[in-house]
């Protein structure tokens, strides 16, 4: 594979990807920024399809940077190599590794998910900080979760700032963006067990059955979930809460409930 090196911060495909870090330029795109070694080495696995490499050697000095370069350049459409100024220009995370990729947006709809028996789901409404997004990514695939669907405008799923929380599980986890009564219909007609989490439920989440398929419903701690998820077929749990805060933040609340029911599934 030929690989242009490339010197000015101007340059057109430079340009390009550094306008990935806007969700509007991601969107109009259709093509997502990945930085990080490790993330990267995900997306490979996961099967993202890549559209550029951009690697500035002076900086890729790690093993996990190394092993991310060579996956790369099996799966790249194109190689350049960047000088220090360049790859500021591109970068954005703390970690400068040396190595950032661009690739199209995954795209996997809520029929294409393939999950194992019995599932369990988590799905997450209007979650906007990146970083409890990513923690919730993490957790997820850590507690055997099968899947995650964001629903709502506020997720962004492929934000890069998401990616790099996630460690790189955002592509390794089965994910996918649908609409909120699209996923509750999804639901329904699987005849999940749908477990939503809020502040005022009367049931504690201990007494929910997650042994059979289940989803575990989780909004932004700001908003709450929309009103679709007070439907009748649709059971309300908390976590106890004691002291002063009136909630936990929805990263720590997802930990808590994917491990219980990890819990009951090793248990049962």
């Amino acid at each position: 594979m030929s690989t242009q090196l490339i010197t000015s911060t101007h340059n057109a495909h430079v340009k390009q990807a550094a306008h990935l870090r806007e969700r509007r330029q991601r969107e109009k795109q259709g093509r997502i920024l990945i930085e990080g070694a490790r993330e990267l080495a995900r997306a490979v696995t996961g099967g993202v399809e890549f559209i550029e490499a951009f690697v500035c050697e002076p900086l890729a000095v790690s093993a996990d940077a190394h092993l991310a370069i060579e996956r790369l350049r099996e799966s790249a459409a194109r190689w350049f190599a960047v000088t220090p100024p360049v790859f500021a220009k591109l970068a954005f995370g703390e970690r400068a590794e040396g190595v950032i990729g661009v690739a199209h947006t995954p795209r996997r709809t809520l029929a294409q998910l393939t999950l194992p028996e019995p599932p369990l789901l988590a799905v997450v409404e209007d979650i906007e900080k990146p970083g409890n997004l990513g923690a919730m990514l993490r957790t997820a695939a850590a507690a055997g979760v099968s899947a995650l669907i964001a629903v709502g405008r506020g997720t962004d799923l492929y934000n890069p700032n998401v990616i790099r929380a996630s460690l790189g599980t955002v592509f390794s986890l089965p994910v996918c963006v649908a609409e909120t009564q699209e996923t509750l219909d999804f639901l329904r007609r699987r005849s999940f067990g749908i477990y939503a989490a809020r502040v005022d439920a009367a049931t504690l989440y201990t007494a929910a059955d997650f042994r059979g398929p289940s989803a575990i419903v989780l909004g932004s701690e700001s908003a709450g979930l929309s009103s679709v998820w007070r439907a009748g077929d649709v059971t309300p749990i908390r976590l106890p809460m004691r002291g002063a805060p009136d909630s936990l933040n929805v990263s720590a609340a997802a930990a808590v409930l994917f491990y219980e029911a990890l819990r009951q599934r090793h248990d049962s």
